[in-house]
């Protein structure tokens, strides 16, 4: 079978994967679309550290072909969401509500594929880059068979991730001021957030001025080349503002950009061995720099509620998907993601 797989020096697209059957837990997934997100492009240029050779991608959506004993909330036929949350459900976090912190999912990726007889690594616990694939049963969402599957692919990753950020972690409020540091496929999810949310103020900050339309399509009141205008539009500061970008400097203009008690909420990906500096002494205003694993998202509950929020017109799928490329097109989707040419480019197979 087709799909993208990561050497440690380049990716490529091959046609002669294997993937094993689904255990007990499992699912076996024929994808039908994935979005190409910046993560993937990350683990190309080290950004983000993971083991190879691995097969790619992480935010996809697919037709349920087998199930492995003991799953019964999805079948053969159920069209289907990907979580990369492949959480126990068992240990002190998922008890508490909390899976994107459960201990066993982080940083154990496991090895269902093989090509030549070699194993190959599953990135995110999820290698939607693939035609097929095997997760955990709970990262596989049922969801309504009306929904296209290029739009449906994007709620996995981007739309948990960014929407997730707003509604379960920073928690806008009605009525309040919300900045967003670049409008990327997550910055326009955190963009939609805070418009479903009742935010009044969002000011939307990228240096391409080709994103304006866009980004106030998807919620902004306001549009800016450059963070160093937000204090004409909020004097006193924002409630909130994400950085979705992942650049150390950008970080500390966040923390800078906030008023009294707001919250600055990091979902860019700098290096792993970044850091970034602020002023201390500006925190003691109640002021607060919050971290964001994947929305805080609980993607059973919440992929199900996005779907809804999309059948009744108040969150934007379709228009996310910027163009769709087959499979063998990786090279062309990357570099129009890489040149910001796209919110999202979509793989289909």
């Amino acid at each position: 079978m087709r799909g993208v797989v990561f050497d440690g020096t380049q990716p490529q697209v091959v046609d002669d994967l294997e993937v094993r059957d689904p255990g007990p837990g499992e699912v076996l997934v024929a994808i039908a679309a994935a979005g190409l997100c910046h993560s993937d492009l990350s683990v190309i240029d080290g950004t983000i550290p993971f083991p190879t050779p691995v097969v790619l991608g992480h935010e996809g959506a697919g037709v349920v072909e087998a199930v492995g004993a003991g799953v019964v909330h999805v079948g053969p036929g159920d069209p289907v969401a990907l979580s990369t949350l492949a959480n126990c459900g068992a240990c002190t976090d998922c008890d508490r509500g909390r899976p994107t912190m459960c201990r066993t999912a982080i940083g154990r990726p496991g090895r269902p594929f093989s090509r030549g007889g070699a194993p190959l690594f599953q990135f995110a616990s999820n290698s939607a880059f693939a035609e097929r694939t095997v997760v955990k049963a709970v990262q596989a969402v049922k969801i309504p068979s009306d929904i296209p599957l290029t739009s449906a692919a994007l709620i996995g990753c981007g739309v948990l991730t960014g929407v997730g950020a707003v509604l379960n972690r920073a928690r806008v409020d009605r009525g309040e001021s919300v900045v967003v540091i670049g409008t990327g496929g997550i910055g326009l999810n955190v963009l939609q957030g805070a418009r479903i949310a009742g935010a009044s103020t969002v000011v939307a900050v990228d240096s391409n001025p080709a994103k304006e339309e866009v980004a106030r399509q998807f919620g902004a009141t306001h549009f800016l080349a450059s963070a160093e205008g937000v204090r004409e539009i909020l004097p006193a500061g924002a409630d909130h503002v994400f950085e979705c970008v992942g650049s150390t400097a950008l970080i500390r203009q966040a923390i800078d950009l906030l008023d009294r008690h707001g919250q600055a909420i990091l979902l860019g990906m700098p290096a792993a061995t970044a850091e970034a500096s602020f002023v201390p002494a500006a925190m003691f205003l109640d002021k607060s720099i919050l971290g964001c694993r994947y929305g805080s998202s609980r993607p059973q509950h919440d992929i199900a509620l996005y779907a809804d929020l999309y059948r009744r017109g108040r969150l934007l799928l379709d228009e996310l998907v910027t163009e769709t490329y087959p499979v063998e097109d990786f090279a062309k989707a990357a570099d129009d993601a890489h040149h910001g040419r796209v919110a999202r480019g979509v793989l289909t197979f």
